[in-house]
């Protein structure tokens, strides 16, 4: 009980009573966009390490010496709650975006501080604005920005190793970009909220950054499925935390 108040206080405490500080740095973005992202991310990611304390939540971070840190990278990971976006943007560094459901958009001023974040929506069932989303994507890291992926495109809500197949079009953006890619494989989440659902319970959760690699210096039996490689690749580390 004491965890979902927390987290609903934070948010919603945070979406209503920082609305002068959205419009401000939507106002700086104008001119000097690097600054105006840098400062919301480190709003938003304050704000999420204060919903872990608040939730009595440990996050043990493993490979952080594998993310490359002079060029954007495309993080991909397994999908298991809602937490998995808090843990992410706690623990890696630089500017970073999450391509996101559209359903998201929603919601009252949520949307002006993702797009901030340099967060992408995408709408699954439309294929044609799913291809506009990737390229977005790709020209945000041509700028300089890391984005993440979920490519399972939902939670799994099965087993931690059952995921789903990973959707090939979303590698896309590393493909084409040419950026490295860093598989992340993450356990406990879940278990915080999913399995316990309204309620959040206190517990432990564990993200670990894989080697990066670029698609084009895959094989070429890998390199024609990306999507597939690199969920093997995410399987391998989550075998290894279990």
């Amino acid at each position: 009980m004491k965890g979902i108040i927390c987290i609903a206080w934070q948010i919603v405490s945070f979406l209503l009573f920082r609305t002068g500080q959205m419009n401000r740095l939507k106002k700086l973005e104008q001119t000097e966009p690097v600054k105006a992202q840098e400062e919301a991310i480190a709003e938003v990611r304050a704000m999420f390490h204060r919903c872990l304390r608040g939730c009595s939540v440990r996050v043990k971070v493993k490979g952080l010496e594998n993310i490359p840190r002079d060029t954007p990278v495309l993080y991909v990971a397994n999908h298991r709650g809602f937490f998995d976006c808090v843990v992410g943007y706690t623990t890696v560094p630089g500017r970073v975006g999450f391509v996101a459901k559209k359903e998201l958009t929603k919601y009252p001023f949520l949307p002006d501080w993702m797009l901030l974040l340099n967060c992408l929506f995408m709408d699954r069932k439309d294929m044609k604005q799913s291809l506009k989303t990737i390229l977005e994507a790709i020209a945000k890291v041509k700028g300089g920005v890391s984005m993440w992926i979920f490519p399972e495109g939902t939670r799994n809500r099965g087993e931690l190793l059952e995921m789903l197949p990973f959707k090939e079009g979303s590698m896309k953006i590393a493909e084409k970009s040419g950026c490295p890619v860093v598989p992340v494989a993450i356990t406990g989440t879940a278990e915080l909220l999913e399995a316990h659902a309204p309620w959040v319970h206190p517990g432990s959760v564990t993200i670990r950054f894989g080697e990066p690699f670029r698609i084009a210096e895959l094989p070429d039996e890998n390199r024609k499925f990306p999507g597939a490689y690199t969920r093997g690749r995410i399987l391998e580390m989550l075998r290894e935390e279990v």
